[in-house]
């Protein structure tokens, strides 16, 4: 898989959902079209959050990666 590379990040370690997604919500919707947003969470649901986000708003999750207890969350704004 090729290394996606972000146009933004968000780090939303420490806080727990429905901050991380809400906080997820206006990042994308801040940026254009093509654009991807990193999201650095440590919430175990925040990936399953995002995922189900994603699929209503048409957005695209592309990667989910996880390091110990962090997660990296890559979406693309359509």
């Amino acid at each position: 898989m090729a290394e996606i590379i972000p146009d933004e990040t968000l780090d939303v370690r420490g806080e727990c959902c429905p901050y991380p997604l809400i906080l997820t919500k206006k990042k994308v919707e801040q940026m254009k079209s093509g654009q991807i947003l990193e999201i650095i969470a440590d919430d175990p649901v925040c990936p399953q959050n995002v995922d189900s986000w994603t699929k209503k708003s048409g957005n695209k999750l592309l990667a989910v990666k996880q390091e110990g207890k962090i997660f990296n969350i890559f979406v693309q704004r359509t």
